[in-house]
This record gives structure tokens, sequence and C-alpha cells, in this order.
């Protein structure tokens, strides 16, 4: 038995939760089911892994399934992985890894076919059966393959999910990661969760492992108007930082620049207008129907998200405008129903016709092009906890994220995850085989497994909804010296006040999904307003008023996180663009 060495939730900080009452054992956990997910959970098995893979909601809830453009690949006649390096190095605005993004731009064709081979089935030519590509944003190419038109994030997931029940692969569904757990040695041992469920994995529970894979999506649901599912609320990246790994360029988040503009109100998740249909021709105009975007690059509608965002803030301002348009009248019917049926029935539903009138459009919060640092392999700076997918930091995306790019580097590292992972049970000693024979039986003995619980406060679930305001009024696409500093103040606030009632009156709100949630998006919006204010430059997504020029000399170089004792944030700057060295990760 080994009692004297079961895992316990250790790190900087941990949720305040009750004991897990149940507990169950894997090689690997995998938290989080999109792309990256999905891909570690059937690389894993394939290499004769015990898998299980949790999720927030059902395993095709996450954000993959809501990607409408598609996936990014030198896949055409006459492209190459040079080109598409050339163009994500251009996006980034000198913050790629550019062996990062080589590994990516290299490796990605394959993936993509051998996600083919997994099932998924893109548009091709009726005649030639060639995958048909479009362009997007950034690509001075044609390289975006795209399935059902604009589904294509649907289409995976369903090859995916499909494949994951074919294999017999454990899932919990309906499960929200709480914190990593750990052996004595600070070694990742698997995670403690909440199933939303019935029966006998009910309330908080715990699987272990000796290998936690975090795919868990993005936090944008940290501001009030997102393209972002309900359930990205940075958990990952909370977690992360809980458990004391290192986050990095959290302050990059791309806000999508054609998302449609439902009213100064709306709030939550908010329908995507894809860059695609920017690729395929569409103007983006005010109301006045003047094409701003001409003169401003040389790819007009189709430079980098950075840029038209920027294009469309400045529009706005210069008109007091709370909208411009996206105008594509020019399509016809025909086109509008085959190539984008998904858009064209957001549309519709919100009493917007793209065929007869233009689109009204805003940008919203999209993407965070920072995360959980990794390096090639996938390894976050905790041994043993890995990161891909939005939720990672592995330095492809640099201070700006190339459009499509992101389904590729879920689906490439997620890979070298596998790899990496499946190597490291094959050359496992024996006296780590029979430790894990131990635990296993051990599991079968013990009720509940020993896990530390949370001391600090948690918010109540209406402190989501000030976090979101606070973030949107200070920390959006046009950000400054005083709104960060304001936002900064208002955030530490909510910490602060959470933490001198539960000092002063010993209470909290209630552990619960909405309270973690709440309490997680604190933390993250903490961490990307700390980065925010501290690069005093304008860079790739991240537009600073009062710095409005890119300063290379000083700013050429990553922000890092880590939290410390009693929640406080340790920022600091790596010594250039390159990020640490290989064996900075265990």
């Amino acid at each position: 038995m080994i009692q004297d060495n079961k895992p316990a939730a250790v790190g900087a900080a941990a949720l305040r939760a009750p004991a897990p009452g149940w507990a169950t054992e894997a090689d690997v956990v995998v938290v989080g089911s999109g792309v990256a997910g999905l891909t570690v959970a059937l690389r894993c098995a394939a290499a004769g892994a015990k898998v299980t893979v949790v999720t927030k909601a059902r395993l095709d809830d996450g954000s993959t399934r809501w990607a409408q453009g598609g996936i990014a690949a030198a896949l055409g006649e006459g492209d190459t992985p040079e080109q598409h390096l050339d163009d994500t190095l251009v996006a980034g605005a000198g913050l790629c890894d550019e062996t990062a993004v080589r590994t990516l731009v290299t490796e990605g064709p394959d993936a993509v076919r051998r996600l083919i081979g997994t099932g998924a089935r893109f548009d091709a030519d009726d005649d030639t059966g060639e995958i048909l590509l479009t362009r997007e944003g950034g690509h001075h190419r044609r390289r975006i393959a795209h399935a059902g038109g604009d589904a294509t994030g649907a289409e995976i997931s369903r090859a995916l999910v499909e494949a994951v029940r074919a294999a017999g692969i454990e899932t919990v569904e309906n499960a929200l990661v709480l914190d990593l757990l750990k052996d004595a040695s600070g070694r990742a041992a698997g995670v403690t969760l909440h199933v939303m469920g019935e029966g006998r994995r009910d309330g908080v529970g715990a699987v272990r492992a000796g290998a936690v894979v975090l795919a868990t999506g993005g936090m944008g649901q940290v501001f009030s108007a997102t393209t972002n599912p309900a359930v990205s609320t940075g958990d990952g990246v909370a977690l992360a930082l809980r458990a004391g790994a290192e986050v990095s360029d959290l302050e990059f988040v791309q806000f999508h620049p054609t998302v449609l503009w439902l009213g100064p109100e709306a709030e939550g998740q908010q329908p995507l207008v894809s860059e695609a249909v920017r690729g395929e021709g569409a103007y983006l105009v005010d109301a006045d129907g003047v094409r701003f975007m001409q003169g401003q690059h040389e790819l007009a509608e189709l430079a980098p998200r950075d840029i038209v965002a920027k294009g469309i803030m400045r529009r706005m301002l210069e008109q007091n405008a709370e909208h411009m348009y996206l105008d594509a009248r020019h399509f016809g019917a025909r086109m509008w129903e085959h190539r984008f049926p998904t858009i064209l029935a957001a549309c519709r539903a919100h009493g917007i016709d793209p065929v007869t009138e233009p689109i009204p459009v805003a940008p919203a919060a999209h993407y965070a092009s920072g995360g959980v640092r990794t390096d090639l392999s996938g390894r976050t700076t905790v041994p043993g906890l890995y990161a891909c997918g939005e939720v990672a930091c592995t330095g492809v995306h640099g201070a700006n994220r190339l459009a499509s790019n992101s389904l590729l580097e879920g689906l490439v590292f997620a890979e070298r995850i596998a790899e990496g992972i499946a190597e490291r049970i094959a050359s496992a000693p024996t006296s780590q085989a029979q430790q894990a024979l131990q635990t296993q039986q051990a599991l079968q003995t013990q009720q509940t497994p020993e896990a530390a619980t949370g001391e600090g406060p948690l918010l109540p679930p209406e402190a989501r909804y000030t976090i979101q305001r606070i973030m949107s009024a200070g920390a959006g696409v046009l950000r400054s010296a005083e709104s960060l500093a304001h936002a900064a103040a208002q955030l530490e606030q909510v910490h602060d006040g959470a933490a001198e009632t539960l000092r002063r009156d010993g209470k909290t709100a209630e552990p619960g999904v909405d309270t973690w949630e709440a309490t997680n998006l604190l933390l993250v919006a903490r961490v990307l307003v700390a980065a925010a204010l501290r690069r005093e430059e304008t860079r790739g997504c991240h537009w600073r008023e009062d710095r409005p020029d890119r300063d290379d000399p000083a700013w050429r170089r990553h922000l890092l996180v880590t939290l410390g004792p009693g929640d406080t944030l340790d920022v600091r700057t790596t010594d250039s663009e390159a990020f640490p060295a290989p064996e900075a990760f265990p």
C-alpha cells in the first residue's frame, strides 16, 4: 500500500471545496474535449494507455464546435510551410517563437491528413475530390480547409467524438475540474473535479493519473461580450496558476473584428461572422457605405485580425457609431445558402438578412493567444502537467494569432504530447509499473483520496458579471494606463473584499459551480490586467492608446506570471523574444 505517498492538492493555492467522495484511476487524464483534448486521448489510447477524458459539459460542447472558418495548413498547390510560417510570424508581431511556428507549419499538413483518416470530412471539389481551400485575414494564399461551408469545428468535433466513443475511452461529462493533485515530490498525480450528475460519480471526486493534460479552452467569459461558449471561464489557466505553473502572454487577447452586433446591452456568447466571409470577398463599410480598410493595410479587409479590429474601432470612434457593417450582398442567395449556411441562419434568427442588407458588426473577445507556458512537447513548468490548445502558450501565436491556426495548433501539439506520454509509459521502470498497480489496488479499498481543501474565499455567482463589466470597460480592445489601473483597482477590491469578509466574519460563498467559475474568472482577470498594465506599448492585439507605438528595444519580450502566497502575482519579463530554454521544463 502507498498510504504515506497519497496525492494531495498542493500548490500555491487551491479552491475551497468538499473533500472528494469518490476516486478513479488512469494513466492519463485529459481535461477538455475539443480538438486538442480528444486528439491527445485518441493517440494515448492507441499507444495502450488507460485514458479518462473529463469535460465540463457534453463531449461536443467545447469551443471547437463553434469554429466556423476552418483549419490552416499548406495543403494547396504552390503553397509551402515556409509561406505559412512567414504569414504566422507577421501576424504575431515579433513575439512568435519561430521554432514553435516551424513545428506547427511543417507537421500541420500530415496532422490534418491524419484527422481526415480519423473521419473528419472537409469540403471537396465534386469532380476532383481535392479539398477546397479559402483565405482568411493575414494569409497570402488559400490554405484554409473547411467543412459544411462554415461548420468546420462542428465536423471536427463530430469525427473525434465518434472516434473516442468507438475506442471505448472512459469519459466523465458535466464535470468541472477544480485543482491539481500532486505526489510528495511535487509531480502531477491527477485532478479533483466536481461532477454535475447522479449516482456513483456525483459531486466532488478525483481522477488519479501519472499525466494530466489541460485542454480546457479559453477564457472569453472574462469579458461581457465574447464569441466563446459559456463554459470558457479560464478554469485551466486558473488551475495551473494555483498549482504553481507559469503562464505567459495573457495580455494578448484577440478580439474578433466581425461579431454580429446585437445592441449595446448584449452580453455573453455572441454570434460570430467568420473571417472566411471576408476571405470570399465581403467588404467592411461604414453607415455611408465607405470601405474604410482600404489604404490601412495591403490586404485591406484581410489584414491580420488586430489591424482589422483597430480599423473598425477607429472608424466607430470617428463617427461616434456603435458598430460598422459587413457587406456581402453581392454573394447572392445561393452562395450564402451553400457556403455560409450557419452564419446565414444566425443572422436571420436576429432579424438580419445578409442577402439583402449589410450585417452590423463590432469586435468582441475571441481568443487568448497566451496561456499556460509549455515547451514543444506540451510540458508545463509543473512535472507531469501538460497543456495544449487555447489554454496553452506554445509560442506559436506571439502577440496575435493568425486566423485558423488555432485548430491546427491544438491538433499538432496534442499529437506531440501523446507521443511524449507514450514514450514515458513505454520506458517506465518496473518499479513505477508496480507502484501504479499498488495505487489501483489502494483505490479499491479507500473511500476517498487525500486532497487539500483551499482556505481562500469563493466569490458569489453575481461577481461574474461585475468582473466582466470591469474587464470590458478597462481591458477591452482599447486600453490605457488609466483604464487598466482602474480595472486593476476594481478587481483587487473584489478580491480583497471577499478575503476581508472571510477573515472578519468567517463567511464565504458556498462551494459550487457558479462560485468556482467566478473565482477562476477573477484570478485570470487579475493576471491579464497586471500583464497589460506592465506592457507599455501597442503590439498585436494589445492596444494601448497612451502608448500607440510598438517598442521593440524595451518590449520585444514575454511577460511571465506565477501565483505567490496570498494570491499575489509575480510578473516578470524574459530577456528577449525567446522563451526560456527547454531545461526549464521538467
